[in-house]
């Protein structure tokens, strides 16, 4: 598959995680609800790793596995802050809010890896912002 069908799986499987992890957070405090799932993504990747034949070791130490743990750090942050989120309220505007990481990370490609700022970005990312405000409010 190419990464366009990749972003679709994957735009999928958010779709339906949300209104899941919400749902659970129901009667399940939020931070076991990140636990187990969280668990079963570890387990899965653990699962691609075996069946790919890939090695783990030669990774863990060197130049880019600095970027790798520090990945680890804000992703494990976002994340439990977006169970807790989800736990205390409503998945409308709990998303949008979580989904102005576009923004973010959009404007941190343009500003630490130099990709192009062009006025079609810009104006994306006016309207995903525009987007948050109209249905947060």
């Amino acid at each position: 598959m190419n990464y366009v069908a990749w972003a679709v799986v994957a735009l999928v499987g958010y779709s339906v995680f949300t209104p899941l992890a919400s749902l659970a957070t129901d009667q399940i405090p939020s931070t076991v609800v990140a636990l187990v799932a969280n668990s079963m993504l570890a387990v899965s990747a653990a699962a691609v790793i075996v069946y790919r034949n890939e090695s783990v070791v030669p990774y863990l130490a060197g130049e880019n596995a600095v970027y790798m743990y520090a990945a680890g750090i804000f992703l494990s942050a976002g994340i439990i802050a977006y169970y807790q989120a989800l736990g205390a309220g409503p998945v409308s505007i709990v998303v949008p809010i979580f989904g102005m990481f576009l923004v973010g990370s959009s404007l941190l490609g343009v500003v630490f890896l130099d990709e192009p700022l062009t006025a079609k970005k810009v104006l994306g990312i006016v309207l995903a912002a525009v987007g948050v405000w109209l249905t947060t409010s």
